[in-house]
């Protein structure tokens, strides 16, 4: 393991060809629908991280055959039932895999307990527990986080069941992708305010439809599923959006050009929506709503601290039960570098912004909270800015196990922490 690492600044632009891992969200939902889909899948493009891979180890214990060909594919062979696994599902931190497969061991004929690490145990799943319950489901969760578990008898109800997806589309998406399995067809309606991030919604359903499930929207917060159940598949996963933010980011900072092998354009992924405001930099807008991009919002605070004026993000509060506080991950690490450069105001982030920083040696000992995002994003800083640190580097295994070996490539000097 690597305590800490430093970044030396480059001095020119960052040009090369650096292609992203697979999607971490687009991987994981894969998995679960492979898994659920009777005969044999292969997933190409895919993501190889402590997430995907969390999600694998729960599949295999659950009597999938998950076989790992190369450095992106998985080859998925599954009876199209989950069996009841010998003990509980220990998902670390993986906020996909605990929410998708709570629901989806609802499935199972027998006892689950589906678990997380002690960051894991602090982040709420009781809006997803309520949903199963209402669809007769035996599910308990006595803390309103993991642990959860589930007495399942091998159905998934049908009718009308009422989530609340304020805190979290992975309530809905897990809901969504169970649903094929009802004994008829389910309507999954939202409740409360509209989805943080109704884009991984959308990518959810075009995930099941390519493995065979009728998914419909009855309207603007009600989707209705028919009782199909899933068909095996070939399936390519798009790289992540929310790693080739660093890297549109770092070619903006720098000047650069980087091939990503992959246009803005071509990503249906929510966070890329964020290519739109990197473009603008160092002339970013005053405010910009993270709620529809919200895992690309630490790669724009860093990327505004460089902006030519103050910045604010608004629709961000869900970012405070990601895997850490983000909001005030961001305010508390961007002001170690210089006092003040980011403020919280309610659940705002206000980054004050400053172009001179630029050239400047500020040493600082950045905490990423065992966080890839905050390692990643405030790893940025350190491309024009002498003396970061950058503290437990190695979490960035979680979503981009090469992000450093990725840096490295376009000429970015990383040595040990002074």
């Amino acid at each position: 393991m690597t305590a800490a690492i430093t970044i030396t600044p480059p001095n020119h632009p960052l040009t090369g060809r650096v292609i992203p891992p697979g999607s971490k969200s687009i991987t994981n939902r894969a998995l679960l629908l492979a898994a659920l889909a009777k005969g044999t899948s292969r997933l190409t493009g895919a993501l190889k991280s402590k997430d995907t891979s969390l999600m694998a180890a729960a599949l295999r214990q659950m009597g999938v055959a998950i076989d790992e060909p190369d450095a992106t594919s998985f080859v998925v062979i599954s009876s199209g039932k989950l069996s009841a696994p010998s003990g509980p599902l220990m998902l670390g931190n993986a906020g996909t895999a605990v929410r998708f497969l709570t629901a989806a061991v609802s499935l199972v004929e027998g006892t689950v307990v589906v678990d997380g690490d002690e960051a894991m145990r602090k982040r709420p799943i009781g809006p997803l527990v309520d949903a199963l319950r209402m669809l007769g489901i035996d599910a308990s969760s006595p803390t309103g986080c993991p642990p959860v578990t589930i007495h399942g008898n091998g159905r998934f109800g049908s009718g009308r069941v009422e989530i609340d997806g304020s805190l979290s589309s992975q309530y809905v998406s897990a809901l969504l992708m169970a649903a094929p399995f009802g004994e008829g067809p389910i309507d999954v309606a939202l409740t409360g305010k509209d989805l943080d991030a109704r884009g991984y919604v959308d990518l959810t359903v075009a995930a099941m439809t390519a493995f065979g499930a009728r998914v419909s929207q009855v309207d603007h917060t009600t989707w209705r599923v028919e009782p199909t159940g899933y068909v095996a598949t070939d399936f390519a996963i798009e790289p992540d959006a929310s790693a080739a933010t660093y890297l549109w980011a770092a070619e903006a900072l720098t000047g650069g050009s980087i091939d990503l092998g992959v246009p803005m354009e071509a990503f249906t992924q929510p966070d890329a929506q964020a290519a739109r405001f990197i473009r603008m930099f160092p002339r970013m807008p005053a405010v910009i709503d993270g709620s529809q991009m919200q895992d690309a919002v630490p790669t724009l605070a860093v990327l505004a601290a460089f902006n030519d004026t103050p910045v604010r993000f608004t629709g961000i509060a869900n970012l405070r039960v990601k895997e850490c506080d983000r909001v005030s991950a961001l305010a508390t690490e961007l002001s170690r570098i210089r006092p003040d450069l980011a403020i919280e105001d309610g659940d705002d982030l206000l980054v004050a912004s400053d172009p001179k920083l630029a050239g400047q040696t500020l040493p600082a000992r950045i905490e990423t909270y065992a966080d890839h995002r905050i390692a990643m994003s405030l790893a940025l800083a350190g491309l024009r800015i002498g003396g970061i640190t950058i503290l437990d580097p190695d979490c960035v295994g979680k979503t981009y196990p090469g992000y450093w070996d990725a840096l490295r490539s376009l000429g970015v000097e990383l040595g040990p922490a002074g």
